[in-house]
Formats: C-alpha cells, structure tokens, sequence
C-alpha cells in the first residue's frame, strides 16, 4: 500500500465513522459502534497493521493519518456521548415530572378511634386543669387491686363471675386490673418515694376488664379515667368544684351534677355523680368520694396530714353519652360505616 492510498483510506474511515457517529440513537448503540470503529478488529485498527511495508518514512507519515482519524473518531464518539446523556437524563426528568397542576381529590385519610379521640381530650380537661397523667400495668397483683384499696377478702368483686384471674403465682394472686384505682397505690408510693409526699394531682387513664355481660351498656374491656388529689385541708367541695368544672368542660356549661350517697371500699364518704341538662333526665356517669384513710396508708401517706378525693368515669360510657351512641358495642365492632362518622 502506497502513502497516498493511506491516507485515501484514512479519509474515508474517518468520514464514515463521523457519520456513523452521528446516527446512532441510544448510550448502548454508540458503545457498540465505538467498538466497531476503535476495536481490535477494526477497520482502522487492520489498516494500520499494513504500514509494515512501507519505508520508514513512508510510514511515519501514512501512520500519521491513521493517528489523526483514530482521534477525529475518539472526539466524535465522545461527542455524540455527552449528546446521547443529556437526552437521556432530559428524558428521564420528563417522564418523573409532577404535574403540579393536576387535582388529585379528596384523600381519604384515617382518624383516631372515637374512643382515643374522647381519652385524649379528657386529658386534656385535665392537664388544663393541673393534673399529671399516670400510668400503670394492665396485669396486677391480688393486692394492688384489691388489698391495697381496702377491698376485703370476702368482697363479691374478688370472685370468679367478675374478675379475670390469671394462672400466674398462687390461687388468685394475678389478675388483670378491674380498674385503674392501682395505678393510684402506684403513683402516691412513687411520689413519696421519688418527692417526698404529696402534694397529687393526677388522673390514671387506661384499660381494664371485667368478667361480665357484654350489653349495650357494658363491655368485658373498656377504658376508664379515673382522678386522684391529696393536698392539705382537701373536702367534699373541692371534689364537687372539680366535677362539676369537668362536666361543663366536655359535655357543656348547660348541664348540671349532683351526688348521690354510695359505697365504695377505698372511699369515705362516697357518691355517685349524676348530670342532666336542664329539665332533663338524671344519668350516673360515675363514682367518686373522699380516699379512705387505709387507702393512704396503703400509699405510704399519713391521712393526719393529708386528705384526698378520688372519681372514675368510664371513658367508652362518655364517648357514648356525648355521641348519643345507643349501643356501645358499636366502639369494637370495628365497622367502618360507624366510625367514620367520627
């Protein structure tokens, strides 16, 4: 091959290379045809390999136009690389793009059980009011349910058609709380442990269970809140304002209470709490009463010193009540058509 067929060749590799460059459309196409062009078993990389015969000088200057298409094809394919990624990415952000125009509707978004809703917002009522939220275990000792509150062996509360007992320890020596009055030996052990004594304000929200009937009225696992402040020179008014302040607070200012004499082991005296509207008939929402000297003992209180009341509502009764729900089965039958309207 002559120096002048060299570069005829070298030419015409170049331009065809340049616009087989030109037309390829994708990433992947060029990376073939840089193989095509470039690769071992090019053309050019053939071409090159027949300057063995030539003159020295020959090929120096033939090797020179093979060297100048090698780089005219190089710049050209990387060229062509920076095209084809730029539309590439273009593409891609098109196609990831948000039309932030476009009205999607409504979503349909869930919401707290009406039961939570109506816990949250007692707390509320009294966290404004002053009190502290306390917490304690669903799985309780004999003696925190029962004992430390003064509830007495024989007491028809202990006994089987009530009380779920736990296969845990001794005969009846667990049981899953019946109340959240535990939660109150509880908490004056840990203020008088932790600061020294009372003054208390605080309200014990929480689940318990009974071993009963399940009705329209009554469930075998509800909710309840029950409130308990131990201060100087506490009474029987102090327990009435507190009440009376929290029914106007949730159910409204129109609705008025009243006690009526009861009975309760762990207070002395004891009421039951009723609320109407005006003209209206009478509803129990609850028990409450003045704590019973034994119960603060039994909290590591001196009742010489301190006195205290104590109350407990049902918190799936007043979500009831305050809904006008007929029947309270319907906060666990999990029936969507229900609690969406919540």
């Amino acid at each position: 091959m002559t120096v002048e067929a060299t570069q005829i060749a070298a030419t015409r590799i170049a331009q065809a290379g340049v616009e087989a460059v030109d037309a390829v459309a994708t990433l992947a196409e060029l990376t073939a045809l840089e193989t095509t062009l470039l690769g071992k078993k090019s053309e050019l990389s053939m071409a090159r390999r027949s300057l063995g015969s030539l003159e020295p000088d020959q090929r120096r200057e033939a090797g020179a136009a093979f060297n100048a298409t090698r780089e005219a094809l190089g710049a050209a394919i990387e060229a062509r690389r920076s095209e084809l990624a730029a539309a590439e990415h273009r593409a891609s952000m098109e196609a990831e793009a948000l039309d932030l125009t476009r009205f999607i509707g409504p979503v349909n978004r869930g919401h707290v059980h009406p039961v939570t809703a109506t816990r949250e917002r007692l707390e509320d009522i009294f966290i404004g009011l002053g009190f502290e939220v306390a917490e304690g275990p669903d799985l309780e000792t004999d003696w925190f349910n029962f004992g430390a509150l003064n509830i007495p062996p024989h007491h028809p509360a202990r006994g089987m058609h009530d009380t779920f007992h736990l296969d845990l320890g001794g005969p009846g020596d667990y049981v899953l709380r019946t109340h959240t009055s535990p939660v109150q030996i509880r908490h004056m052990r840990a203020v008088t442990a932790e600061r020294g004594g009372p003054p208390i304000y605080a309200i014990m929200p929480g689940r318990v269970y009974r071993n009963e009937r399940t009705d329209a009225t009554h469930l075998a696992a509800l909710h309840q809140l029950e409130g308990l402040v131990i201060d100087r020179d506490i009474t029987l008014g102090h327990l009435a304002g507190t009440i009376d302040t929290f029914i106007k607070t949730y159910f409204g200012t129109e609705f008025e209470t009243r006690f009526r004499p009861s009975y309760f082991p762990f207070t002395e005296p004891s009421a039951e709490v009723d609320m109407r509207t005006a003209g209206g008939d009478w509803l129990e929402i609850g028990g409450c009463g003045m704590v019973h000297p034994t119960v603060l003992r039994n909290g590591g209180i001196d009742p010489e010193m301190w006195s205290g009341f104590a109350f407990g509502f049902g918190i799936d009764r007043l979500a009831k009540m305050r809904h006008d729900v007929p029947d309270i089965r319907e906060f666990v039958a999990n029936d969507v058509r229900f609690l969406s309207q919540f």
